[in-house]
């Protein structure tokens, strides 16, 4: 009776070991060109994630303009972990007080695991010969990009161009006629990247799209559009960052702050960094990035912080109301 007892007390021990391996569920708010490399790392981590801990992790994805994630999130979305397409919209929500001001300490990179830049994607043997920033604003081409009002690729687009601009012209007032003049030729303004690539690619609007280097690549390796789109790389181009980070405050409340942390942390893995390269982000990782490097064209890159400081000067002189966005951007005009 006593050796039954025992053996009671120990199948129960194990009946609530098994109870207690979880599954913890992550909401990860991410902006538009990255659905493809967040569907293949979910899985990937997951994995990682049983074998470290024994508990199932299931990340529910959200999609959109980097802006207006953004302020999903500061209004009540309750997301676990963010990844925008730039620091300003990750600043935004920090402002609320759901993510500590010292979020971009905590990863290496300012917390920007991977990077990318800005290129061209033009229709298939290049008709309107598009090979640089110069070529833009040609009477005869018509470009598509997203809002920057709403979308974080957008303002990389602008600062892309607003920085090729500067360097041609020597001044602010040379940068601003050039892209005063890019969005004239703008045939539709997209709240996202990726309505932007479909406006592009699926309703057969404009002559070149401004892209993220990974989006455009999504689009030259998907098998229904092979072989009718061409990635141009301009001779200069802005180095695109794009941040993440811990919803302190949600990730609390849902207890998923160990989870979420290495969710992101697991993104510079070797691991996480050949994910991120199979879908055309450059990794920060140096070994990965040499795996890799013959993968991406070589230009000349400047980053924000040249421009302007930071993202949050960059933001309030050109894309804040009555910024210079504003000032050059007047439709019917």
């Amino acid at each position: 009776m006593k050796h039954s007892l025992t053996t009671l007390s120990l199948l129960a021990t194990l009946s609530l070991g098994s109870v207690q391996a979880a599954e913890v569920e992550l909401l990860h708010v991410s902006y538009d060109p990255t659905r493809e490399l967040y569907q293949e790392y979910n899985s990937a981590f997951a994995a990682f994630w049983k074998a470290k801990s024994g508990d199932d992790v299931v990340v529910s994805q959200s999609h959109g303009g980097s802006g207006k994630q953004a302020r999903a999130v500061a209004d009540g979305l309750e997301a676990d972990v963010v990844s925008l397409a730039l620091a300003y919209d990750i600043n935004a929500i920090a402002q609320t007080g759901l993510i500590a001001d010292d979020w971009q300490q905590r990863l290496a990179n300012n917390a920007a695991p991977f990077t990318s830049t800005v290129v061209f994607l033009v229709r298939k043997g290049n008709p309107k010969q598009i090979k640089d920033w110069g070529d833009l604003v040609r009477d005869d081409v018509s470009i598509i990009t997203p809002n920057p009002k709403t979308s974080g690729g957008a303002r990389w687009n602008y600062l892309a161009a607003w920085g090729y601009a500067l360097k041609q012209s020597g001044s602010e007032e040379g940068a601003k006629a050039y892209v005063s003049k890019l969005y004239q030729h703008v045939k539709v303004l997209d709240s996202g990247a990726r309505g932007a690539t479909t406006s592009f690619v699926e309703r057969g609007l404009g002559d070149v799209l401004l892209a993220w280097e990974n989006e455009a690549y999504l689009v030259l390796n998907q098998p229904e559009s092979r072989g009718e789109f061409e990635l141009v790389t301009p001779s200069v181009s802005i180095l695109a960052e794009p941040p993440v980070a811990v919803v302190d405050k949600v990730a609390k409340k849902h207890g998923t702050t160990a989870v979420a942390t290495a969710y992101l942390e697991h993104l510079y893995s070797d691991e996480g960094q050949t994910i991120a390269a199979k879908h055309f982000y450059r990794p920060t990782n140096p070994a990965i990035a040499a795996q890799y490097s013959n993968q991406f064209s070589q230009l000349q890159l400047f980053t924000v912080k040249e421009l302007e400081g930071d993202w949050n000067k960059a933001q309030k002189k050109h894309f804040a109301r009555g910024g210079l966005f504003d000032q050059i951007y007047q439709p019917g005009r």
